[in-house]
């Protein structure tokens, strides 16, 4: 492939409908939205692969999939995830899992020209201390949180590498940066989960038991920001049609809650009627953590679901599906 400098030739427009369009991780949170989203806006030839399918670890499986299919545009949203507790206890898994993952995959995009790549990451790339709301140029200014740091390097690697594509190759791929995200088709096991998922299973648990208590970890004071996956694929498709550039952007609500709140109102959606109590011993993780999300909202996006609204469709669709979900 001829190098050629950064972002010529290439404004950012409507994608084409009928294009082949490889969503990388397309039965998960965010990529199962992506593809109901997209879909909804007309595309017709989105294609996937379950890992059961294709083991995205493997470098030769991966390249011959991408040869198959050709695609000329691609989001990867396949990554190994977890909660604090999977990710401190397995470090070395989410490194190494996700620096394979994004590299067979995009390595296979660059080998087949894909023409429009989104590598989707973590909010939790930035400083542990950073400050409020965190703004993209905060990236590397500071020590990681460290029950994620592994993740985090895994994460802050595959914006390096979208980077220096564009560098190399002048290939307009971007990187888009999400807060806390939940939806249909999350991770709801109290091993592996997020703490959103965590606390829906464990409060409708409790209402359906009568439980007289729910205990949580931590002081419940940290400050978080939680975004729909419905959202979030909506800002993908907006983002790979309105922009190109090499930083990544963010992607959030704007505003965050503290832990003990949304508790609460996950309480108050599952109907618990009984006591929360805090387990201090545990760790609570980053204090805040907030996005700045100016560089999205000049674009043109804002995010539509209310937390309240779609905690209430979240509980709907885990009570509907609670025999089936990840676990």
């Amino acid at each position: 492939m001829t190098t050629v400098t950064d972002g010529v030739g290439f404004s950012p427009g409507e994608l084409d409908r009928d294009a082949t369009f490889y969503v990388a991780g397309h039965r998960g949170l965010v990529g199962s939205a992506i593809v109901r989203r997209f879909e909804a806006a007309g595309f017709t030839n989105i294609v996937g692969k379950t890992s059961a399918e294709l083991d995205l670890k493997n470098r030769d499986d991966v390249f011959a999939y991408m040869a198959e299919i050709r695609p000329r545009y691609l989001v990867l949203a396949a990554a190994k995830v977890g909660g604090i507790l999977a990710n401190s206890t397995y470090p070395v898994d989410f490194l190494s899992d996700n620096l394979r993952i994004q590299s067979n995959v995009l390595d296979a995009a660059v080998a087949n020209e894909v023409e429009r790549v989104a590598f989707l990451g973590s909010s939790c790339i930035y400083p542990k201390f950073a400050k409020q709301p965190i703004r993209e140029d905060a990236l590397l200014t500071g020590h990681l949180e460290p029950t994620n740091d592994a993740y985090a390097i895994a994460k802050i690697a595959g914006i390096l590498n979208v980077q220096a594509v564009r560098r190399q190759y002048g290939l307009p791929w971007i990187s888009a940066m999400p807060t806390n995200l939940y939806g249909p088709n999350d991770n709801f096991s109290p091993q592996g989960s997020h703490v959103l998922p965590a606390l829906i299973r464990r409060y409708d648990e409790a209402a359906r038991a009568g439980a007289s208590s729910v205990t949580n970890w931590g002081t419940g004071t940290p400050r978080r920001e939680f975004l729909h996956s419905d959202d979030m694929a909506d800002a993908v498709l907006h983002l790979l049609e309105h922009y190109d550039g090499p930083e990544q952007v963010n992607v959030g609500t704007g505003s965050d809650v503290t832990i003990r709140e949304v508790a609460d109102t996950i309480a108050g959606v599952v109907g618990f009627e009984g006591e929360t109590e805090w387990d201090t011993s545990q760790p609570d993780g980053t204090p805040q953590k907030l996005l700045d999300v100016s560089k999205l909202a000049e674009s043109g996006w804002t995010s539509k679901i209310p937390l309240e609204e779609g905690l209430e469709r979240t509980v709907a669709w885990y009570r509907e599906h609670v025999g089936a979900v990840r676990v």
